[in-house]
Protein backbone atom coordinates (compact mmCIF):
# COMPACT_ATOMS: atom_id res chain seq x y z
CA UNK A 1 0.00 0.00 0.00
CA UNK A 2 1.56 3.70 -0.93
CA UNK A 3 0.79 6.06 1.73
CA UNK A 4 0.94 9.73 1.20
CA UNK A 5 1.41 11.75 5.06
CA UNK A 6 1.31 15.29 4.96
CA UNK A 7 2.31 17.40 8.28
CA UNK A 8 4.49 20.19 8.70
CA UNK A 9 5.88 18.83 11.82
CA UNK A 10 9.00 16.60 10.85
CA UNK A 11 8.38 14.98 14.37
CA UNK A 12 4.87 13.85 13.50
CA UNK A 13 5.95 13.27 9.20
CA UNK A 14 9.09 10.92 11.46
CA UNK A 15 6.20 9.25 13.49
CA UNK A 16 3.42 8.37 10.45
CA UNK A 17 6.19 7.18 8.76
CA UNK A 18 7.51 4.88 10.93
CA UNK A 19 3.88 3.25 12.17
CA UNK A 20 2.67 2.84 8.71
CA UNK A 21 6.33 1.79 7.37
CA UNK A 22 5.74 -0.97 10.48
CA UNK A 23 2.12 -2.13 8.73
CA UNK A 24 3.86 -2.90 5.61
CA UNK A 25 3.14 0.47 3.54
CA UNK A 26 5.19 2.44 1.28
CA UNK A 27 5.28 6.10 2.45
CA UNK A 28 6.14 9.18 0.61
CA UNK A 29 6.15 12.26 3.32
CA UNK A 30 5.18 15.78 2.52
CA UNK A 31 5.85 19.28 4.61
CA UNK A 32 3.24 21.55 2.90
CA UNK A 33 -0.13 20.91 0.25
CA UNK A 34 1.93 21.98 -2.82
CA UNK A 35 4.78 19.35 -1.86
CA UNK A 36 1.98 16.94 -1.13
CA UNK A 37 -0.03 17.50 -4.91
CA UNK A 38 3.78 17.43 -6.76
CA UNK A 39 4.66 13.99 -4.78
CA UNK A 40 1.15 12.64 -5.63
CA UNK A 41 1.73 13.57 -9.79
CA UNK A 42 4.44 11.09 -9.59
CA UNK A 43 3.00 8.32 -8.00
CA UNK A 44 -0.57 6.98 -7.41
CA UNK A 45 -0.90 6.99 -3.09
CA UNK A 46 -3.56 4.23 -1.96
CA UNK A 47 -3.78 6.53 0.86
CA UNK A 48 -3.24 10.34 1.78
CA UNK A 49 -3.01 11.31 5.69
CA UNK A 50 -3.30 15.12 5.98
CA UNK A 51 -3.06 17.28 8.50
CA UNK A 52 -5.51 19.97 8.58
CA UNK A 53 -2.87 23.52 9.82
CA UNK A 54 -1.13 23.20 7.01
CA UNK A 55 1.73 26.52 5.73
CA UNK A 56 0.19 28.06 2.48
CA UNK A 57 -2.60 25.79 1.61
CA UNK A 58 -4.66 24.23 3.91
CA UNK A 59 -5.99 20.65 4.78
CA UNK A 60 -9.76 21.49 3.87
CA UNK A 61 -8.57 22.59 0.60
CA UNK A 62 -5.59 19.75 0.17
CA UNK A 63 -8.31 17.02 0.94
CA UNK A 64 -10.55 18.74 -1.69
CA UNK A 65 -7.81 18.74 -4.77
CA UNK A 66 -6.76 15.08 -3.86
CA UNK A 67 -11.09 14.43 -3.95
CA UNK A 68 -11.11 15.55 -7.27
CA UNK A 69 -7.38 14.80 -8.69
CA UNK A 70 -7.09 11.08 -7.41
CA UNK A 71 -10.69 9.76 -6.55
CA UNK A 72 -9.46 6.67 -6.04
CA UNK A 73 -6.98 7.42 -2.88
CA UNK A 74 -8.62 6.94 0.25
CA UNK A 75 -8.15 10.58 2.50
CA UNK A 76 -7.84 9.91 6.68
CA UNK A 77 -7.33 13.54 8.38
CA UNK A 78 -5.10 13.73 11.30
CA UNK A 79 -4.94 17.40 13.26
CA UNK A 80 -5.61 18.20 17.33
CA UNK A 81 -8.14 19.79 16.51
CA UNK A 82 -12.12 18.38 17.16
CA UNK A 83 -12.97 15.94 14.82
CA UNK A 84 -16.38 17.68 13.67
CA UNK A 85 -14.34 20.11 12.24
CA UNK A 86 -12.68 17.56 10.05
CA UNK A 87 -13.36 17.67 5.82
CA UNK A 88 -14.89 14.60 4.90
CA UNK A 89 -13.00 11.50 4.42
CA UNK A 90 -12.59 8.29 4.64
CA UNK A 91 -11.17 8.47 7.89
CA UNK A 92 -10.12 10.23 11.03
CA UNK A 93 -6.46 9.92 12.97
CA UNK A 94 -6.88 11.89 15.74
CA UNK A 95 -3.18 13.60 17.33
CA UNK A 96 -2.46 12.10 19.26
CA UNK A 97 -1.75 9.80 16.83
CA UNK A 98 -0.46 5.93 17.85
CA UNK A 99 0.59 2.63 16.30
CA UNK A 100 -2.17 0.98 17.21
CA UNK A 101 -4.72 3.90 15.87
CA UNK A 102 -2.97 3.59 12.24
CA UNK A 103 -3.06 -0.02 12.24
CA UNK A 104 -7.10 0.25 12.84
CA UNK A 105 -6.96 2.73 10.60
CA UNK A 106 -5.95 0.41 8.07
CA UNK A 107 -7.65 -2.39 8.76
CA UNK A 108 -10.52 -0.11 8.74
CA UNK A 109 -9.87 1.33 4.80
CA UNK A 110 -7.02 -1.65 3.59
CA UNK A 111 -7.38 -4.56 5.12
CA UNK A 112 -5.83 -6.57 2.52
CA UNK A 113 -2.78 -4.40 3.36
CA UNK A 114 -2.46 -3.99 6.97
CA UNK A 115 -0.21 -6.02 9.03
CA UNK A 116 -2.23 -6.97 12.07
Amino acid sequence: MNVLVVDDSADQRHLLRRYFELAGCDVVVADSAESAITAYERLTPDLAVVDLILPGMDGWALTARIQADRPECAVAITSVLDAGDYPKAVAALPKPVSRASVRELLANTASKWAVL
